[in-house]
């Protein structure tokens, strides 16, 4: 939607001839779970000129009750009507909001801040846009208090078993009507299990996007009276749900990824890119797979990567560069296989950019791509090659990010502590569970 509000006149225009009594402001915590408060129509004077208030004390990440006061200051660019509210002369609109202190200036626990910064740096480097197509699946299941799906599809599978099929579609026409475009959907390879994939975007778009997604994909799923969840691995034994995240950088208008005399069609550029995200892969980690839950979808033998290498066909690989079409230089681009869709979009995407840029900036080497099927691959033979693995628990994968200067410098000091503190507790909560496997496994015998 080129003809996107700019200003706050827009937004009043709009607010008018759609009837809006109300506003929503939206923003995220740092975990990315989405956080809402309301006014009216009238208030949208105040809301431009100051910011609204609120208190950020119970918000997770944000200051603690002393230092509470926050300033939610709305993005007239991203006001839409939320297609799910009521239409008899009550509607509802939606804004994103840049969190702020009560001086003005950006709150540095505001992950929409976070990304803002990673998207400065790359142009001061000289690149006009970093671009993202991120490909978020999910399941569909009777209710939240189980698991049963609703359907035994598989991949592409358009038969009566697909019953989400219907929910899809006004998913996706409700997401036109919030202004982000949808170019395909599908059945996913699980059962129950369905991808909706967005046109690539800019990264702040695109994080606002991926929030907005999410719940219009609740939403419809509700009405039908069914749960969907952006759990990465709810099913034993079936696929995960992956957020695939495509990217590349523009440079003057044309793709700074692409290079006709190279034998991958690679510039040095996208290459040095490509190698930054492999180098940095271990540490940020815990950001685009930021739950236990996350781990157990990141295991050898489904479709899910652990192992740090690139490949043009092979999707064992972290890193996919899929391959050039004469003609489509502008799709040249990188497609990172580890994220899952319940990763907060806009901490997620900083990471991403902020590793690349760093192989830009300090020219990272970029490995020769692994071609053969990783998973088949002894333990030896993968530590022969260098090809190191992602970390394999929550736990392990906070450690490492505890570490890293690169995650400290995008995230900010704030963020990042918190971040650590709130990880470490998830895991040592994990951790102390006696689960049923365990009694099933051990009760009976020990």
């Amino acid at each position: 939607m080129s003809d996107r509000p700019q200003t706050a006149e827009d937004v009043k225009a709009l607010v008018a001839e759609n009837n809006i009594r109300f506003v929503r402001l939206w923003f995220t915590d740092i975990l990315g779970q989405l956080k809402s408060f309301s006014i009216s129509a009238e208030q949208l004077d105040d809301a431009f000129e100051g910011g609204m208030g609120f208190d950020g004390s119970s918000i997770t990440g944000f200051n603690a009750i002393e230092e509470s006061d926050m300033i939610a200051m709305p993005d007239a660019s991203t006001f839409n009507v939320l297609p799910w509210r009521p239409e008899d002369g009550a509607g509802v609109a939606r804004m994103f909001a840049d969190v702020q202190t009560p001086e003005g200036r950006p709150y540095e626990g505001d992950p929409r801040h976070v990304l803002r910064r990673a998207e400065q740096r790359a142009k001061d480097m000289g690149f006009d846009v970093f671009n993202v197509g991120p490909e978020l699946e999910y399941y569909l299941f009777k209710d939240n208090k189980g698991t049963e799906v609703l359907d035994e599809g598989g991949y592409f599978d358009l038969t009566t078993l697909d019953a989400g099929s219907d929910v899809r579609r006004d998913t996706v026409l409700a997401l036109n009507r919030l202004g982000i475009d949808v170019e395909y959907s599908h059945h996913e390879v699980g059962p129950s299990q369905h991808e909706i994939d967005m046109r690539y975007a800019g990264a702040l778009k695109m994080a606002d996007d991926c929030m907005t997604y999410r719940i219009t994909v609740k939403e419809y799923a509700l009405k039908y009276g069914w749960h969907a969840t952006f759990m990465p691995k709810p099913l034993f034994g079936q696929n995960g749900s992956g957020m695939h995240t495509h990217q590349s950088l523009f440079k003057d208008g044309r793709n700074a990824f692409y290079d006709a005399d190279d034998k991958y069609f690679l510039s040095d550029t996208g290459k040095a890119f490509i190698a930054g995200q492999l180098r940095h892969a271990r540490e940020i980690c815990s950001i685009f797979a930021q739950w236990v839950n996350s781990y157990k979808r990141l295991v050898p033998g489904y479709e899910a990567p652990v192992y740090v290498a690139w490949s043009r066909r092979n999707r064992s690989a972290l890193v996919r560069v899929p391959l050039y079409h004469p003609g489509k230089e502008n799709a040249t681009r990188m497609e990172l296989r580890a994220p899952d869709p319940a990763c907060n979009p806009y901490l997620t995407f900083a990471v991403l950019l902020q590793a690349g840029l760093e192989g830009i900036e300090r020219g990272y080497e970029l490995p020769e791509p692994m071609e053969k099927n990783l998973y088949h691959l002894s333990p030896d033979e993968r530590r022969r090659l260098g090809i190191e693995q992602l970390p394999e628990t929550l736990g392990e994968a906070v450690e490492v990010t505890a570490e890293s200067e690169l995650v400290l410098r995008t995230l900010g000091e704030h963020i990042f502590n918190r971040y650590i503190e709130i990880k470490r507790q998830e895991w040592e909560d994990y951790r102390v569970q006696v689960t049923p496997w365990e009694l099933e496994r051990y009760l009976s015998i020990l």
